[in-house]
């Protein structure tokens, strides 16, 4: 039964990315032009900009390697909190045929963060940035990327469907079953970014840690 359900569940999967592969295409670039986009903007800042920046990174990396930091129970509800009301509105916005190109821009937006923080520590602490973004910033977001991807692109196919049937009168849509597959889907990307959260809150900053003991 259970070996039943868990090859419908791949099936179902690897027909999902054979229809949408095109999709999925995009919504990688779009993020990749996020990230770049937001390492480029590193070098746009003027020097004092980066100064008062650089100035607030080291207190908070200073927080942390003395322990003053919020408990990680505590971080874990504001990081997962935060995710679920950015997935949330992804979610309420794929079942809006407006809501299509804000989709995009908050995926877009994901990557520019990334970029930015990566690129500005890289900048700013050279070979030392590059270690502090490696475990401060890449673990949670090896699920949080392909995560956002995932339901940016569910979202995107559920809005132009949506989009298709409103134009078209010769397409005829079963709404119900088709938002509840896309709802139960939003569930799941759900569940999946709290191992993110909790990554970046009880993992994280005992990596980040141990990375600024290295450097004495």
């Amino acid at each position: 039964m259970e070996r039943g359900i868990t090859f419908s569940m791949k099936r179902s999967f690897s027909q999902h990315l054979q229809e949408h592969s095109s999709l999925y295409t995009f919504t990688i670039v779009l993020m990749m032009m996020g990230i770049i986009f937001g390492a480029i903007i590193v070098n746009s800042l003027s020097s004092m900009q980066k100064e008062d920046l650089f100035h607030y990174l080291g207190r908070f990396f200073g927080q942390v390697s003395e322990g003053e930091v919020a408990s990680s129970s505590a971080m874990f509800t504001q990081s997962f909190f935060h995710y679920l009301k950015y997935i949330g509105l992804i979610w309420i916005l794929g079942l809006s045929i407006i809501g299509l190109p804000v989709i995009l821009v908050l995926l877009f937006l994901k990557g520019m963060v990334v970029g930015f923080t990566v690129g500005f520590l890289v900048n700013q602490m050279g070979w030392q940035g590059f270690l502090l973004s490696f475990v401060s910033v890449l673990p949670q977001n090896l699920i949080l990327i392909p995560s956002f991807i995932f339901v940016t692109t569910a979202a995107v196919a559920i809005s132009m469907t949506l989009i298709k049937g409103q134009f078209s009168n010769r397409i005829t849509i079963p709404l119900m079953p088709l938002i509840g597959r896309y709802t139960l889907t939003v569930m799941m990307i759900m569940i999946i970014v709290a191992g993110a959260s909790f990554i970046e809150a009880f993992i994280s900053p005992v990596l980040i840690k141990a990375t600024l003991g290295l450097f004495g």
